[in-house]
């Protein structure tokens, strides 16, 4: 991994990625003015930006200004909350345009590394046959990921009981409470031609991620999901999505449910535990935590793991909202069972999580670095593909994780940023 300097201090790629997604940057105008045409840089941050870092690190780019202005509406935060959560957000962080005509990071004014970007797309500009856009349906992650970000209701979300954490869980029960009707869903022929135009026209990814909310009816569940991937075999060939096809599922009662979708070509599922301390768990996530319970999770993925092999289950968790131990603790006893545990760092800007937006210190995501790398090793754990998606430091980890290893230090340094 590339090394920088912040504050004085040396720090490595994976450390500069959680520093960049938890703290968020202020991007100058004129990278949006002079990039745009040849690069997937916008201020909507509806367009899912990243910056790729010079050993291709993949990194999420939140420009808080755009971000909070958008949030603020889509949630309609009273002025309360605005006063008392908005003084919150501030970065040191800062994208600007070099006389090379080539974007550079900075840091408290000082020069921390150039970046890249991904090349233009006309993804985001484009409808489908049924006058759907693809902007606010499905996003571009990085080079290689195409991600459909809510493809069916999170009902959980509009009794009152969504994650805290949860943007679009936040809207649903924002439309809700107000009476509102719901947005309408792509139909399965609109994700089987979002998929066709970016696998096969622009060629601009080579794995899909597939997610929903959470539904108390898991056989309904199940057959819409069968409706989305048998469109996109139909119109595609899932055989021909060349990396992989990573499927996000409300456990079933039964989990032989599964079956279907790893017959129908799925290569990973997974069933999303997001916090591993119990009591905690009761707070930021409710709705999971009094309808789907740990249980029903636990006995999915290990059917899926014991029926198909290590690898092939994972769950997802929030980092930063829980103690990096308690994390740690079920990761490694997830990872023991062959089930792949990816680490989604948590963006701070998104939603208040018990009254907080600020994420811990570096030496928070030092610690876990080393442990995930160590565990991953241990139990041959190999995370969700390619470089990666722009706010997950599992596959960083993973790709890194010799070097990770080989360079632990006796104690870990603590680092205030």
């Amino acid at each position: 991994m590339r090394k920088y300097i912040i504050d004085g201090y040396r720090i490595d790629s994976f450390e500069l990625k959680v520093l960049i997604v938890t703290n968020g940057i202020r991007v100058n105008n004129r990278i949006y003015r002079e990039l745009d045409k040849c690069n997937r840089i916008y201020p909507n941050p509806l367009k899912c930006n990243c910056i790729i870092l010079p050993d291709d690190t993949v990194v999420q780019l939140t420009d808080l200004t755009p971000h909070l202005k958008y949030i603020k509406n889509a949630l309609s935060w009273d002025i309360f909350k605005q006063m008392k959560y908005f003084s919150q957000m501030k970065t040191d962080f800062t994208l600007e345009l070099l006389e090379s005509g080539e974007p550079a990071l900075y840091y408290k004014g000082e020069l921390v590394t150039k970046v890249k970007l991904p090349k233009a797309s006309d993804f985001y500009n484009r409808k489908t046959k049924t006058g759907l856009p693809y902007m606010g349906n499905a996003v571009l992650q990085g080079t290689e990921w195409l991600s459909f970000q809510c493809l069916w209701i999170c009902e959980y979300a509009c009794v009152g009981e969504q994650c805290q954490f949860c943007y679009s869980g936040g809207v649903f029960r924002n439309i809700t409470k107000k009476k509102k009707r719901l947005p309408a869903f792509p139909t399965p022929d609109d994700v089987a031609e979002i998929v066709n135009y970016t696998l096969n026209n622009e060629k601009t990814v080579n794995s899909i991620q597939i997610t929903g909310g959470s539904t108390f009816d898991s056989e309904k569940e199940c057959n819409i999901i069968m409706e989305y991937l048998d469109a996109i075999n139909e119109k595609v060939g899932i055989e021909k999505i060349t990396g992989e096809l990573l499927l996000y599922i409300t456990p079933p009662e039964y989990p032989e449910a599964v079956d279907r979708f790893f017959e129908a070509g799925v290569d990973r599922i997974a069933c999303s535990i997001e916090i591993w301390d119990e009591d905690l768990a009761k707070i930021i996530i409710p709705g999971k935590t009094k309808f789907t319970r740990r249980k029903r999770q636990l006995d999915c993925l290990k059917y899926i793991a014991d029926k198909y092999g290590p690898n092939k289950a994972c769950s997802s968790f929030i980092i930063g909202l829980e103690p990096a131990e308690s994390f740690l603790e079920g990761a490694e006893y997830l990872a023991s069972l062959g089930i792949v545990p990816v680490a989604s760092i948590w963006i701070p800007f998104g939603k208040p999580v018990m009254g907080n937006m600020k994420a811990p210190g570096l030496e928070f995501y030092r610690k876990i670095k080393y442990r995930l790398a160590e565990i991953y090793d241990k139990y041959d754990i190999i995370p969700p593909g390619g470089k990666g998606l722009n706010v997950c430091m599992c596959r960083d980890a993973w790709i890194n994780k010799r070097e990770i290893l080989d360079d632990k230090p006796v104690n870990v340094t603590t680092i205030f940023l």
